[in-house]
C-alpha cells in the first residue's frame, strides 16, 4: 500500500506523487509548478522507477491477502504492526547514515515530534490498519481501489476548506469514485451488497484516513522532506501498533512462504516502493508519478487474480476503471479555482523542499 505512498499510500501516492522535489542517492531534482522535471534525460528511469514502486505496492497488498487468508493465525493488527515498526526501522537507518543532523535536529524539536506522533497514530497506522482490515474482508484489488476514495476525499476538504468550488473535471471526478463504490459495492443491483458490510465501511474510513495522511503534514512535509516525516511517523506509528498487537504474546504458524511474505511486505511493498517512487517523482515530476502511480490497484487486483486466484466478475473491472479514471481527472485538474488550484500551490510549496539536508 502508498505510504504511500501518497502509500501507497498506495494514499500511500497521493501525498508522495506531490511532494515536488525528488530524493535518491543525494541528488536533488526540483520540478516545475506543473510537474514537469528539469533532467528530461532521466525520463525512463523516472517512468520504471515510479511503475515499479506502484506495482510493489499493490504487491504488498496480495502478500497481505495471503497472509491473512492462508491459516497462519495472522491478524490485521499484527501485520500492520511488523510492517509499520520494521519499515521505521529501515528508514530510520537510512536517516542514521545519510541525515544524522536532520534527525538530531527534529528530535531536539518537540512541537515537531508532536505532529510526527500524530501523523504516525492518527494518519500512517490509521491508514494501514484500516487498509489491511479492507483486505480481509474483500481482497487486495478491492482494497487498493477503494482506498483511492481517499483523493476524492481530499478535493472535497480542499474545496471545502479554501471555499471553492469544484472545478467540473473535479466533480465529475467525485462521481466517478461514488460510481465506482456503488459498482463495487452492489454489482449494480442496489437492494444488495457484493462485499460485506463491514469490508465496505472499513473501506470508507480507509479514504477518510488515507484524506488526513495525505493533508495533515504539509508543513512538516515543507521543512523536514518526505523521508524523515514518513520514516518517523512509520516509527512512531509502528511502535503503537506493536503495543496494540502485542506480538510476543501471539502465536503464529510461519512456513517459508508466510515468512517470505512478511519480508516481502516490509522490504520490498513499504520501504523499496517509496524509495522507488521518490526517485521517480524527482526524475519526471509529481503529477506525470501521481498518474502512474495509478498502477497500484492494477498490480493489487493482477496479483490477487493471477497468485491467489481471486474472482473478479466484470462489474468489478468496470468499477476499478472508474476509480482509476477519477484518480486522472483530479490529478490533473489545474487552474486556480477548485482543488486543482489547491493542489497546483502544494506542488509549488514542496518544490522548496530540501531532501538533501
Amino acid at each position: 500500500m502508498r505510504l504511500q505512498a501518497f502509500s501507497r499510500s498506495s494514499y500511500d501516492g497521493a501525498l508522495l506523487g506531490r511532494l515536488g522535489t525528488g530524493f535518491c542517492c543525494g541528488n536533488r531534482v526540483r520540478v516545475s509548478a506543473q510537474g514537469q522535471a528539469v533532467r528530461p534525460q532521466h525520463f525512463v528511469r523516472g517512468v520504471v522507477c515510479t511503475l515499479l514502486g506502484g506495482t510493489l505496492w499493490g504487491f504488498s497488498g496480495a502478500c497481505a491477502q495471503f497472509l491473512l487468508a492462508g491459516g497462519y493465525g495472522l491478524s490485521p493488527l499484527f501485520i500492520t504492526s511488523v510492517r509499520m515498526l520494521g519499515a521505521g526501522l529501515l528508514f530510520l537507518a537510512y536517516m542514521l547514515a545519510a541525515k544524522r543532523g536532520m534527525l538530531k535536529a527534529m528530535f531536539s524539536d518537540r512541537p515537531t515530534m508532536l505532529r510526527i506522533a500524530v501523523f504516525g497514530v492518527a494518519g500512517l497506522f490509521a491508514n494501514q490498519i484500516t487498509y489491511t482490515v479492507v483486505i480481509g474482508y474483500t481482497n487486495a484489488g478491492t482494497a487498493t481501489v477503494l482506498q483511492c476514495t481517499g483523493i476524492a476525499f481530499v478535493m472535497v476538504f480542499t474545496c471545502f476548506f479554501a471555499r471553492k468550488l469544484p472545478k467540473a473535471k473535479e466533480l465529475a471526478g467525485l462521481v466517478l469514485a461514488v460510481a465506482a463504490t456503488v459498482l463495487i459495492a452492489t454489482h449494480g443491483d442496489l437492494s444488495t451488497l457484493a462485499i460485506p458490510l463491514p469490508g465496505l465501511i472499513w473501506g470508507i474510513a480507509n479514504g477518510l484516513a488515507c484524506a488526513f495522511y495525505i493533508m495533515y503534514p504539509k508543513r512538516m512535509l515543507e521543512r523536514w522532506g518526505a523521508v524523515a516525516v514518513t520514516g518517523l511517523g512509520m516509527l512512531v506509528g509502528g511502535a503503537a501498533a506493536t503495543l496494540l498487537a502485542q506480538p510476543w504474546a501471539v502465536q503464529v504458524s510461519l512456513d517459508g512462504g508466510g515468512a517470505a511474505a512478511l519480508v516481502a511486505i516490509v522490504v520490498l511493498g513499504t520501504f523499496a516502493a517509496f524509495t522507488l517512487y521518490l526517485q521517480g517523482v524527482a526524475d519526471i515530476g509529481p503529477v506525470k508519478a501521481s498518474l502512474l502511480g495509478a498502477i497500484e490497484p492494477v498490480s493489487a487486483t493482477v496479483f490477487s487474480w493471477a497468485w491467489l486466484g481471486t474472482q473478479f466478475p466484470l462489474i468489478d473491472c468496470i468499477g476499478f476503471a472508474l476509480m482509476i479514471a477519477m484518480v486522472f481527472l483530479v490529478t490533473t485538474s489545474k487552474g486556480d479555482s477548485g482543488a486543482g488550484g489547491a493542489v497546483d500551490g502544494r506542488i509549488a510549496s514542496r518544490e522548496r523542499t530540501d531532501h538533501g539536508r
